[in-house]
């Protein structure tokens, strides 16, 4: 469904009514300024107790269970391996809390939003100001082929990747490989990309990876010095892998999806790439409380300031959020599958489907054949 939305989002805070929005059954966006922020203001005031039980409810239980997980290597290490799964799914709903403090919306004031974000970068190995800044890049930028490459999963088009050298398709291949993503991913995403210093960041920034890099090595120094090193990699190790590769899917398939938006230039939306260019990642509720909501994330790319628990109530509030696309559990596993996007199918589609793409380019016989072979997701013969 085409979701009709104003082409040029920014501006002033006037828009339509919420009214408008909430007697809209159509689920359509009306015309205008923009509409959110009014509408949306209301979820988007994070509430000081309900802060603190996500606090109580992820970092508390990260650092618990951590510390069961060293005390079980003297029992057995399968014991830690199993006590990482649970780790790793705190650990994650701890980054949530992370972001959240990124964007300002978990606590009412800017400078605790800094502190505690800061606080959680460490458990996250995280530099609050870079991840910050990158972050708010990819918001700014999310479904527009023009301004791709800060904050988001490098996506080449089909037509980018058949104009790579060999060398630079087998190089994009591997790094969409699943194996490389979440094998290695998570240590390079989570340990060693944020060390390094951007060269073209502002001064503050780099200050900031600089003094974030030396209090882990104080932490981690005395952390390895209290407990053993070995010991620290083994606890430490299994849920970083878990927490890591969980993260990586979950940003996959928030913009890496079937039917994905992207445009260029003027024609590019805001609000459009919000509302389809976002999924709706419709998680079993265990998995959608370790998870922090993120999976709406229809809703947090609309308006970033709505703290993650409140985004559910404004998905189910607001029509306007029901006809986003909705992603299940297995439909999120097969979206690994995709990787590059269709620009004239207006899709994203997998290695081989884009072979045939450029096969049915040099004879242009098969376009039928390619064309509904792809809608249908059958391979072509």
């Amino acid at each position: 469904m085409k979701i009709q939305i104003p082409a040029d989002p920014a501006g002033a805070d006037a828009g339509v009514p919420a009214a408008a929005i909430s007697n809209n059954r159509s689920g359509k966006v009306p015309l205008g300024r923009p509409f959110w922020r009014a509408t949306l203001a209301p979820y988007a005031r994070p509430r000081l107790g309900r802060s603190v039980l996500d606090v109580a409810t992820s970092v508390v239980p990260y650092l618990a269970l951590s510390v069961l997980m060293y005390l079980a290597l003297d029992v057995s290490y399968l014991l830690t391996l199993a006590l990482a799964i649970p780790t790793a799914g705190f650990l994650v709903r701890t980054f949530i809390v992370f972001h959240d403090c990124t964007h300002g919306s978990f606590l009412a004031s800017k400078r605790a939003n800094e502190w505690l974000g800061t606080t959680l970068g460490l458990l996250t190995f995280s530099t609050f100001a870079c991840w910050r800044h990158a972050h708010l890049v990819h918001h700014a930028t999310a479904g527009d082929l023009d301004r791709r490459g800060v904050g988001d999963l490098p996506t080449k088009t089909v037509a980018e990747y058949h104009a790579l050298s060999p060398r630079g398709r087998l190089a994009y291949r591997l790094f969409r490989n699943p194996l490389v993503m979440f094998a290695i991913g998570p240590i390079f995403a989570l340990v060693v990309q944020p060390r390094i210093v951007p060269r073209t960041a502002r001064p503050r920034i780099k200050r900031s990876v600089r003094a974030t890099n030396l209090a882990l090595v104080l932490l981690i120094g005395s952390l390895c010095w209290l407990i053993g090193w070995q010991s620290y990699l083994l606890v430490q190790l299994p849920t970083i892998m878990l927490a890591g590769a969980t993260g990586i899917w979950l940003f996959y398939v928030q913009h890496q999806f079937d039917d994905v938006y992207w445009e260029s230039g003027e024609q590019w939306s805001y609000a459009e790439a919000a509302l389809r260019g976002s999924s709706y990642l419709k998680l079993p509720k265990t998995l959608q409380f370790f998870s922090g909501n993120i999976g709406l994330h229809h809703v947090h790319h609309l308006s970033a300031r709505i703290p993650n628990y409140n985004l559910q109530r404004a998905h189910d509030e607001n029509p306007i959020f029901h006809a986003v696309p909705t992603l299940t559990l297995a439909d999120g596993i097969r979206a690994v599958r995709l990787k590059l996007y269709d620009e004239q199918g207006q899709r994203m589609v997998t290695f081989a489907q884009a072979t045939a793409l450029a096969r049915a380019t040099q004879h242009p016989i098969l376009d039928d054949a390619v064309g509904t072979a792809l809608t249908a997701q059958q391979p072509i013969l």
